[in-house]
């Protein structure tokens, strides 16, 4: 599976800050940009598979439909 999202890192005292736009609950910190970003991948990662555990949970035994989906987004550069 590949998606397209937009990782932001901000400079704080501290080293980094990073979240990703698109997916709220996807953020981190990181002494340094290389470890932020790491350290956000690994977040991303652990954020969708507690959200798929999550959704496995709550569809146990129900009557539901799963199936890919696609979009298509613009994304503005700034």
């Amino acid at each position: 599976m590949e998606l397209n999202l937009t990782a932001v890192f901000r400079k704080v005292p501290e080293g980094y800050i990073g979240f990703v736009e698109e997916l709220p609950g996807a953020n981190t910190q990181g002494a340094t940009l290389e470890e932020a970003r790491s350290n956000l991948m690994e977040a991303v990662e652990l954020l969708i598979e507690a959200n798929r555990e999550l959704t496995e949970e709550l569809c146990e035994g129900g009557n539901v439909i799963r199936e890919p989906l696609f979009i298509s987004a613009k994304i503005s550069s700034r």
